[in-house]
């Protein structure tokens, strides 16, 4: 069947072209189940907002600048059978950033506290929220480079903005006076406002000596801690059982 051209510009000028997408096998389906109008004209508003929807969970996914995309259910729990996986599902209903609370993930490298950060932000981006993935290096190498270029309170704003502000691998070494000031400002801005995820190689209370001033750190992470979930990620490193080696080694021991 073709659609008449100027049917096709009106959706356009309407901004509705997505419409057309699906606007023939509609009819089609619509004819060969003498579909009334009314239910026909719900199928076709039903599509447009599941098309909108789609392009603002890609907008929302974009911006959330993820390393990769990771969902909770291809994270495999029973390789590291004392990871908590009930705290983890719940966790991923995202109901701690409608608390404005807080997560905690620590522990040895390669346990997946990367893949879980990310995989909860994934979630909380299908869900409506606005997320922002960080390196927390790059973080502070942002900030440092805006207070250079005097752009340091337009720049603070992209970690205060969003619903949940995710910052990978926290405390690999200690903080200088300027990060330490920037970290702090992150934490009291968002505190009881919006959600934090940091990820780190080192327990929490290893956290204050990363700090040049320690009544500062406890201020900062007084607030972090009392309203955080806290997950150690421990067990052997998953990355390890990826390796082409470690596999081969494996496949050996059970021939």
């Amino acid at each position: 069947m073709n659609l008449d051209h100027q049917i096709m510009q009106q959706l356009k000028n309407l901004r509705l072209s997505g419409v057309l997408e699906s606007l023939e096998l509609r009819l089609q389906q619509a004819q060969a189940a003498s579909m009334g109008y009314i239910d026909f004209f719900q199928l076709i508003i039903q599509d447009e907002i599941e098309r909108r929807e789609a392009k603002k969970l890609q907008m929302r996914l974009r911006r959330a600048a993820f390393e990769e995309e990771k969902i909770v259910e291809c994270f495999d729990f029973s390789f590291n059978p004392k990871i908590n996986t009930r705290l983890i599902n719940d966790l991923a209903t995202c109901i701690f950033i409608k608390k404005t609370e807080h997560i905690l993930l620590y522990g040895p490298a390669g346990t997946g506290k990367t893949h879980i950060a990310q995989a909860i932000g994934h979630q909380a981006c299908r869900l409506g929220y606005d997320v922002l993935f960080t390196k927390a290096i790059k973080l502070f190498r942002s900030l440092l480079a805006a207070r250079a270029d005097h752009s340091w309170e337009k720049r603070i704003k992209k970690y205060l903005a969003p619903d949940l502000l995710i910052i990978d691998d926290f405390g690999l070494c200690t903080l200088t006076s300027t990060q330490a000031e920037d970290f702090y400002e992150i934490i009291t801005e968002r505190h009881l406002k919006s959600s934090i995820i940091i990820t780190s190689n080192r327990p929490t209370q290893d956290w204050v000596p990363l700090f040049p001033d320690p009544v500062m750190a406890n201020s900062a992470l007084d607030r972090l801690a009392h309203h955080a979930h806290h997950l150690l990620m421990e067990g052997e490193s998953y990355r390890r059982k990826l390796m082409p080696k470690y596999s081969n080694t494996q496949n050996k021991e059970r021939s």
